[in-house]
């Protein structure tokens, strides 16, 4: 039954760990997210308050909500007994929608000068 378990720790955007926990390879995605948010550390100056908040990458890849550990292909056997790491990308908290028109304006007013000869 330990080939059905994977040990995982999700490595937080500063460098520190949340795990390593066993989770079983039939394990979702936005189950992993859902015990992220659940474990996340409360010093943290900002915390991601949905699922949709976090991105976890493994092999440089965006593992998808709908698929399981094993559907995400998350391969342990590579090291025997060692421990997963996967990245847990957040989510920026949303900005004030004045700040974003401000730069989308400035972008407009930028035009390119290039003589086409």
């Amino acid at each position: 039954m330990a080939a059905d378990l994977l040990e995982l720790k999700f490595r937080l955007y500063d460098g520190t760990d949340i795990g390593p926990n066993m989770y079983a390879l039939t394990t979702t995605i936005s189950s992993l997210k859902e015990s992220i948010l659940s474990q996340w550390p409360k010093e943290k100056e900002y915390k991601p308050k949905t699922v949709n908040d976090l991105k976890l990458i493994n092999a440089g890849k965006i593992l998808e909500n709908s698929k399981t550990l094993a559907e995400s292909r998350v391969l342990a056997g590579e090291i025997p007994g060692g421990v997963v790491t996967m990245h847990v990308v957040v989510r920026p908290p949303t900005s004030d929608k004045g700040i974003e028109k401000h730069t989308s304006d400035k972008a407009k007013q930028s035009k390119c000068l290039c003589t086409i000869l």
